[in-house]
């Protein structure tokens, strides 16, 4: 008997095994001797994040929970009841797909992250969760309020998906790829090497900015481009520096801004 799964099952759920595997391997490294890589001292995961990190796992189970019911509600809808199989397109086409799906999800999620900062009832009882790990790590990168991992994450997903019209299969390697960028952003390191850092500038570092005090109204991009911070003055820049007994710290080049943003 032959056993076979669907792009859409595939789609659904290969991106949630992405996410576990790539956390691990930052998990892993956070065993090793690696502190002239962190952005932050390894004590400071303990003394500033709010949360346990077991919250954390159960949190961000249950936000996957949510965007697998609505990717499987998705691709129901919009599924052939034939059960056809979509042809690929050509390979030139599955990469314009690929950078306009990175914009439409860039685009949606920075102004829905944007105004889950402007608004207080929304920033208060949703989003402040996410900024409970002032010190971010890899595993921690979708721990939101579910009704935020539900706007952004899931339903900017759809979005990305539906107006580029990739197909299931197309979709398993994009949203693969977006959950591996994702982490990344929220691995806590500066590694040698690491090519997302070559070929992205919002990275790790950038991200960190965002998660500190004094950036909290500030680098909103996520998690692809910074162009919508610049287009619209919500970028800041920031230097890596390296940091007295072993690392680097991600410092804003503009420290009255800085300061100000903070008493803000």
């Amino acid at each position: 008997m032959e056993f076979a799964v669907s792009d859409e099952l595939l789609g659904t759920f290969v991106p949630i095994a992405v996410y576990w595997l790539y956390s691990g391997m930052y998990i892993v490294l956070d065993r090793m001797e690696i502190e002239n890589y962190r952005l932050h001292p390894k004590g400071e995961e303990e003394t500033k994040n709010i949360v346990s990190k077991w919250t954390v796992v159960k949190g961000v189970l249950v936000q996957q929970g949510f965007q697998i019911s609505v990717s499987l509600l998705l691709f129901t809808v919009i599924g052939d009841d034939n059960g056809t199989v979509r042809k690929q397109p050509p390979a030139l086409v599955i990469a314009l797909q690929f950078i306009i799906a990175m914009f439409v999800m860039d685009t949606w999620q920075y102004f829905m992250h944007r105004y889950m900062h402007i608004n207080k009832f929304l920033y208060k009882h949703v989003h402040s969760k996410h900024h409970t790990l002032v010190v971010p790590f890899a595993f921690g990168a979708l721990y939101n309020h579910p009704l935020e991992g539900l706007i952004l994450d899931t339903i900017g997903g759809a979005l990305s998906f539906l107006v580029t019209g990739m197909t299931p299969r197309t979709a398993i390697f994009f949203f693969s790829f977006a959950t591996i960028k994702t982490v990344d952003d929220h691995c806590g390191l500066w590694l040698p090497g690491n090519i997302l850092h070559v070929l992205f500038s919002n990275n790790s570092a950038y991200h960190d900015i965002h998660h500190q005090l004094y950036g909290n109204k500030y680098n909103f991009s996520q998690p692809f481009f910074v162009m919508w911070d610049k287009i619209l003055g919500t970028y800041m820049p920031y230097t890596l520096e390296e940091r007295k007994g072993g690392g680097f710290e991600a410092r804003p080049v503009n420290l009255s801004l800085a300061a100000q943003s903070k008493s803000d």
